[in-house]
């Protein structure tokens, strides 16, 4: 299996990147920039060790991976994934932006006319087999090669049992990290703002919190 990430360059796609390396995934980095996604493909394949790390341009990415993973800014989310309809048709894609405007008062929600980033990507990849994940997990941690284990929960959402499957074992492929099943897409609008909720308790306490759930 390939995964693709688009907006791998970015702290939330290479972050991703980096651990599935690590796990021994192939995996594809995506940029506007064909060129940039290789020279961060590059940095990851010293930093893991794998070979298995190639960078291409987002439409490349999107044709020769099995999952793609979306992990753009949300003002890039739609002129992303618009022109690669066709070169999705039939994955699974992953989406995991955040809707969120930040003023002097901190993170906020962002209103989304689909309802949430997920169901905008749903909207314009009615091919594809949409799902909503990765929204809360640290890049920072990700990232840092000191951190041995992430220990967090993943909610998965989508309303294809399979591709939450397996979205949920890629979660697990991090160490430390749960893949734990969230509800349909149409649940994705909570999740994604709960990220705001997130990045005030890190200022407030300099952590890096993630979610857990009990009981599971």
């Amino acid at each position: 299996m390939t995964i693709g990430v688009l907006g791998g360059t970015g702290a939330q796609g290479r972050g991703l990147a980096y651990r599935w390396a690590k796990a021994g995934l192939s995996v594809l980095i995506g940029s506007r920039d064909a060129a940039r996604a290789e020279a961060s493909a590059a940095e990851l394949r010293e930093a893991t060790g794998s070979d298995a790390v190639a960078g291409a341009d987002n439409a490349g990415v999107a044709a020769r991976s099995d999952v793609v993973v979306v992990a753009v800014p949300w003002d890039a989310h739609a002129a992303t994934l618009e022109p690669l309809r066709e070169a999705l048709a039939g994955k699974i894609v992953v989406d995991c932006v955040n809707p969120l405007g930040f003023d002097k008062q901190g993170p906020f929600r962002l209103d989304v006319p689909e309802g949430s980033a997920a169901q905008q990507a749903a909207a314009l990849l009615p091919e594809s087999r949409v799902t909503a994940s990765f929204h809360h997990v640290s890049a920072v941690l990700l990232a840092d090669a000191d951190v041995a284990k992430v220990d967090t929960d993943v909610l998965v959402l989508g309303d294809d049992r399979e591709a939450t499957d397996i979205v949920r074992e890629l979660a697990e492929r991090i160490p430390g990290v749960r893949g734990i099943y969230g509800g349909r897409l149409r649940n994705a609008g909570q999740v994604e703002a709960l990220t705001a909720n997130l990045i005030a308790i890190n200022r407030r306490y300099r952590a890096h919190a993630g979610i857990r759930i009990t009981d599971v």
